[in-house]
């Protein structure tokens, strides 16, 4: 029985020669995977950083040494401290507790009284606004009526918390809080069953224990993936916790900054460049300047751009412009001078005048290479994205990075610099892959996947095109001539 004859399995490292398909695949896809692990490894290693505390529910100790400063909701923690301003809460509890029980409560003055309760009660609100319990937004100009609804509300709340009628969300407070909500309510209502700012408990009641959720004690510029995700959908679909972030109009305004630089770019550098590769004369004139320009920081015309343009879009355009227009005019003029020569003569032989041999020879003879030139250009133009809307006003999605990275939002930031870096990449590829369809003479090796697709659309086009229609049956009706009727 002889043995199938399997094919020769390629190397993975010839030196020289392309991989095949799934070959090629697998680096590609190990080139972001890569990234993302390490990125997950530095995230979530539960040995390269320190658990803390992010404050949900904060309270405030009589150990002022200890404790001096003021903590509010969203502060972090290191767990150990965290601990212990809870341990701290309780014995402040505990101490009113044995003062109760034996009568010596001590009041400074009700008005004072009055006012570290009401301080108790406003320190319960992040469970009022996490269970909708109360949702009435403070303005400059609502302060005093915002607080009065917020206290009358609270004490409603505090009510029927204590009387079973109502049960708090799942993780938004704690049975130990839930106990003495029920303990601070029996002391209220001793006094009104409904709020008073007049008739209202001086007695000191008991103060919330400090919440909190754990949180991977990483640097602010290395938020997980998860959170990147999570903010980042929330960020463009227009439900960010930091409000209105507009990220579809701003990333319109940016799409309009770079496209337009870089077309204005083409417009006027290809016509340039065409000359200088084509004739020594304006290659002369062109270049020297254009190579020495192009190691100056285009970021240093910004105050020049803004004088000239103003502080509007203008300015950003012509920055990327600046940026991209250099590189274009060495890159292209090169590319025309890789023209192969005898292409040249040739058409000067059959007679062609200088203006047909520009139009008819060179620009045909470098269109592939011209058009890869472009897509590479488009790429350069994009890394100037950032430092061009930074000029006058800020705008488009370079506001939301340097605003929010500023306030160390990187959970934020990170989406948009992904968002800037997929829609070059998907560009390029785009690009790249209608060169196949463009120029498939000037492609080597396989098809590009569009390239294949295209084809075979066009081909079952063809093949439908080419089948003959059928032909509809002819009926020959018989002569009656020379026959006789009955």
């Amino acid at each position: 029985m002889m043995s199938k004859r399997t094919k020769p399995r390629e190397p993975w490292f010839a030196v020289g020669k392309p991989l095949s398909g799934y070959q090629a695949a697998i680096p590609m896809a190990l080139s972001f995977v890569i990234p993302i692990l390490i990125w997950c490894f530095a995230a979530y290693a539960p040995f390269l950083w320190h658990v803390d505390y992010r404050i949900t529910m904060t309270s405030e100790p009589s150990d002022k040494e200890a404790f001096p400063a003021t903590y509010v909701v969203d502060d972090t923690m290191e767990e150990s401290f965290f601990e212990s301003f809870q341990d701290s809460i309780r014995q402040d509890n505990k101490i009113l507790k044995e003062q109760r029980e034996a009568g010596t409560v001590e009041v400074a003055s009700a008005r004072a009284g009055r006012r570290a309760n009401q301080k108790v009660l406003k320190n319960f609100e992040p469970v009022m606004r996490a269970n909708g319990w109360f949702t009435t937004e403070k303005t400059e100009e609502n302060v005093s009526a915002y607080f009065k609804a917020y206290f009358a509300a609270t004490y409603e709340t505090w009510g029927k918390l204590a009387a079973g009628e109502l049960k708090p969300a799942s993780g938004t407070l704690s049975r130990e809080n839930l106990a003495i909500v029920k303990d601070n309510w029996a002391l209220l209502s001793s006094v009104s069953p409904t709020y008073d700012s007049g008739n209202f408990l001086s007695e000191p009641i008991y103060r919330l224990i400090p919440e909190g959720k754990k949180v991977v004690g990483r640097p602010a510029y290395l938020p997980a993936p998860h959170e990147v995700v999570v903010r980042g959908w929330q960020d463009f679909r227009g439900e960010s916790e930091l409000g209105e972030l507009n990220v579809w109009e701003k990333y319109a305004s940016s799409l309009r900054v770079v496209i337009s630089g870089f077309l204005l770019c083409v417009l006027i550098g290809i016509p340039l460049a065409l000359l200088a590769g084509t004739f020594s004369f304006f290659a002369r004139l062109f270049e020297p300047f254009t190579d020495f320009f192009r190691y100056m920081p285009a970021p240093a015309f910004g105050t020049v751009l803004m004088a000239i343009f103003g502080v509007d879009q203008q300015p950003k355009i012509a920055l990327v412009f600046l940026g991209t227009f250099p590189q274009l005019i060495l890159m292209v003029a090169n590319t025309t001078r890789l023209l192969e020569q005898p292409m040249l003569d040739a058409a000067q032989t059959l007679g062609a005048r200088k203006g047909q041999l520009v139009w008819r020879v060179v620009v045909p003879g470098i269109l592939p290479s011209l058009y890869n030139d472009l897509r590479i250009l488009l790429g350069w133009a994009w890394t100037w994205l950032v430092v061009a809307e930074l000029i006058g006003t800020k705008s488009g999605l370079t506001e939301i990075i340097d605003t929010q990275g500023r306030r160390f939002h990187f959970d934020h930031v990170y989406p948009i610099i992904l968002l800037i870096g997929l829609t070059g990449f998907l560009t390029d590829q785009v690009l790249a892959n209608l060169r196949d369809i463009f120029f498939p003479w000037a492609t080597e090796g396989k098809k590009s996947p569009l390239a294949r697709l295209f084809r075979w659309v066009g081909s079952r086009v063809q093949a439908w095109r080419d089948v003959d229609p059928p032909v509809a049956p002819v009926t020959v009706e018989a002569s009656t001539e020379g026959e006789s009727h009955p």
